[in-house]
């Protein structure tokens, strides 16, 4: 007779719902598409559609993944452990492609880049970096502004 997987109890699907509920509210509060959040975990839209909903029939590793793709971490506490809280600031996350569209200034910057809608976040402020002069900061939207000011955090050489 073939082994089958243990059924998770009722806590414990509980939890990996509201764990699948806590990326997705982080994905969507980062920007960031569901197809391009599974392409930097290295794994489809179906899997990633499945953590969200708490599937316990995904690996731990897909679910790593992850979390590790959009800026968080998987941590084990004691049961009557305080619950850790979550960055109030997302300007610090850095998300793993950068969407031209999105941001209008860099797609003015980004003028001589034929043919490619995404960048690499280094890719994106290198293009910044190199056109600071061009930046318009008073007309630069605030989610605009917020990447740049990500980048920089991200890619400081004080913070490496």
């Amino acid at each position: 007779m073939p082994a089958t997987s243990p059924q998770p109890t009722v806590p414990a699907q509980a939890q990996l719902q509201a764990l699948g509920e806590q990326i997705r509210v982080h994905r969507k509060a980062l920007g960031v598409s569901a197809v391009v959040a599974a392409e930097s975990a290295g794994l489809s839209r179906v899997t990633l559609h499945r953590i969200e909903k708490g599937e316990p029939s995904v690996t731990v590793g897909a679910w790593a993944n992850v979390l590790a793709a959009l800026g968080m971490t998987l941590a084990a506490n004691p049961a009557n452990a305080p619950a850790p809280t979550q960055p109030a600031d997302l300007r610090q996350w850095v998300p793993a492609r950068v969407r031209l569209a999105d941001y209008p200034q860099l797609k003015a910057l980004a003028w001589q880049v034929h043919g490619a809608e995404w960048l690499t976040p280094a890719e994106a402020l290198d293009i910044y970096e190199r056109n600071a002069r061009h930046l318009d900061a008073g007309a630069m939207p605030a989610q605009e502004q917020a990447l740049l000011a990500a980048l920089r955090l991200a890619f400081s050489k004080d913070h490496v």
